[in-house]
């Protein structure tokens, strides 16, 4: 998935998401090295190093890196950034704590991807590191209906509204989101952007067994990210874990 034209759109819906920044800091209080996948536009990597932590972000998207870059100088924080991926990016550098939040791993669609992209992040954790991350519950609503995505956006004297349709592919496990982009300017006209964005989602169970087969212990779940447990009613999955010991 290229991220480089919803780079803007992304930046402008989830600078103000705040859910899991504080679950995050926490892992990251004392940890050390920090390594954050997926780190978009850098809003988890900036609030890590805002509060002392050591961090890498590793993102493919040169588009996302140009804006995490700004707003690391914006922030007076310092980041280091590499433009790569889970499965492929090597470093020397040892983790005391790998970090995929926001779903990051939503992007590996395949069981081949899934499983080199986890074993290379085990191989990247320093004895004893951790690796936390969260992912959305499955629960879409009903396909083929545009809808609001529930906030609007003003800036410049322009008024943006985000409106998505959703489509499943449930053999694959593939919900794909076409997303209408309308700007209405002051003098009343209005323009369209059109993106699409596809993304492989999971049940717990599932990636319960992707952990085990990587090489990771059985991970705790958490239904939140203050740790309450993971029941019917949660709207994400939070999961926790180390390296086995018997891992190569």
């Amino acid at each position: 998935m290229n991220y480089d034209e919803l780079s803007e759109l992304y930046d402008q819906q989830y600078d103000l998401y705040r859910d899991d920044l504080h679950f995050y800091a926490g892992l990251a209080e004392g940890a050390g090295r920090v390594l954050e996948v997926g780190a978009g536009t850098g809003r988890v990597s900036c609030f890590l190093a805002r509060h002392g932590a050591n961090v890498t972000g590793l993102e493919p998207s040169a588009g996302m890196l140009e804006k995490a870059r700004a707003r690391a100088e914006e922030s007076r924080v310092d980041v280091t950034w590499i433009q790569g991926d889970a499965a492929g990016f090597q470093t020397k550098e040892r983790f005391d704590l790998i970090i995929a939040p926001f779903n990051a791993l939503m992007h590996l669609y395949t069981p081949a991807e899934q499983l080199g992209s986890l074993e290379n992040l085990r191989r990247h954790l320093a004895p004893g590191g951790r690796f936390a991350f969260d992912l959305y519950v499955p629960n879409y609503g009903a396909q083929g209906v545009l809808r609001h995505e529930g906030e609007t956006l003003y800036r410049d004297g322009q008024r943006t509204d985000v409106f998505l349709l959703q489509r499943i592919d449930a053999a694959r496990q593939h919900v794909t989101t076409e997303y209408f982009v309308d700007t209405a300017g002051p003098d009343g006209q209005l323009q369209r952007r059109y993106y699409t964005l596809t993304q492989r989602y999971y049940w717990r169970y599932e990636v319960e067994w992707l952990l085990r087969c990587a090489g990771f212990e059985a991970p705790r779940v958490s239904g939140s990210f203050q740790g309450g447990p993971y029941t019917e009613a949660s709207e994400v999955m939070v999961f926790q874990t180390r390296a086995a010991e018997n891992a190569g």
